[in-house]
């Protein structure tokens, strides 16, 4: 049982609200960390630097089904807020927003409300398989920082594409908030850390690893071009029959475009794959050629 105090869970916008101008009344500076809950380490990265940026944290717990396909499950999706509360309290967060479906969506979720839409850069890679997953996603962000009005957002470099979109939007719709990219949080042996990894058995979470590998060898192969990363990238794949690869590809980084052969300059490798049931993403930085 842990010994610092849980952070005050507020449930409602109005709660939210008046927390929000108490703090700001008292000349206090605000970042918001926005998660789906079932926080593992990577999470309290974005909590500890959150620290340093701002007076206050809030961290926003809502699994929102907005963003959630057809063919996902959102009732399996892993809901562990005591756990949460307590790692937050031991990293001292005075504040927990943690509405319910309802408040965030009084007309119900399906209504045809006011949505943000994520444009071409949105039906592709991610929202290729996971159809009007990023137009959730963007929807439940803008509601947030309307909410919480923060100086900070933290967004992590593991979900790249959501973080391109999420700064587009920021810049787009002229949101007055500064994102704090953090970098992705691995194992020991490379995996990114992810709520689905807990649906991994052993050797699923075993072969799990090729994704790192499989970026980390396109990363290797990258001054010699981007046929070599692909090719790279590829050679690492075929050694792991317990993946499925949904797909493997180099974006530019200004446009999150596939980027033309003979392309040279920055360029983030993306990769999705099925382990078993599980879907998986990574990405990498790099510069080619």
């Amino acid at each position: 049982m842990s010994s610092h105090p849980r952070p005050q869970v507020i449930e409602t916008v109005a709660g939210m609200r008046d927390v929000v101008a108490h703090e700001r009344a008292a000349g206090r500076t605000i970042a918001l960390t926005p998660t789906l809950g079932a926080l593992h380490q990577g999470h309290l990265a974005h909590v500890e630097r959150a620290a340093e940026l701002a007076d206050v944290r809030i961290v926003s717990i809502f699994v929102n089904p907005t963003q959630f396909g057809a063919n996902e499950d959102l009732d399996k999706y892993p809901r562990t807020m005591d756990q949460d509360l307590d790692m937050l309290g031991e990293l001292g967060v005075p504040y927990v927003f943690a509405p319910s479906v309802e408040e965030m969506y009084p007309k119900g979720p399906s209504a045809p409300t006011t949505t943000v839409s994520a444009g071409q850069i949105g039906t592709m890679f991610e929202g290729k398989s996971r159809a009007g997953h990023f137009d959730g996603v963007l929807t439940v962000v803008a509601k947030l920082l309307a909410i919480t009005t923060p100086q900070f957002v933290t967004f992590g470099q593991k979900d790249a594409q959501q973080l391109f979109l999420v700064r587009r939007m920021i810049t787009d719709l002229n949101i007055p908030v500064q994102v704090e990219i953090i970098e992705t949080v691995r194992e020991e042996d490379g995996l990114a850390l992810s709520s689905r990894n807990q649906f991994l058995d052993a050797s699923q979470r075993h072969a799990a690893v090729i994704l790192s590998t499989a970026l980390k060898a396109a990363s290797s192969a990258a001054d010699s071009g981007l046929d070599a990363v692909i090719a790279a990238a590829q050679g690492a794949l075929m050694g792991e029959s317990g993946v499925e690869l949904d797909y493997f590809t180099i974006v530019d980084t200004e446009t999150f475009m596939p980027v033309p052969d003979g392309y040279r300059g920055p360029a983030i490798a993306l990769i999705a794959a099925r382990v078993g049931d599980t879907r998986l993403i990574d990405n990498w930085t790099l510069y080619v050629g």
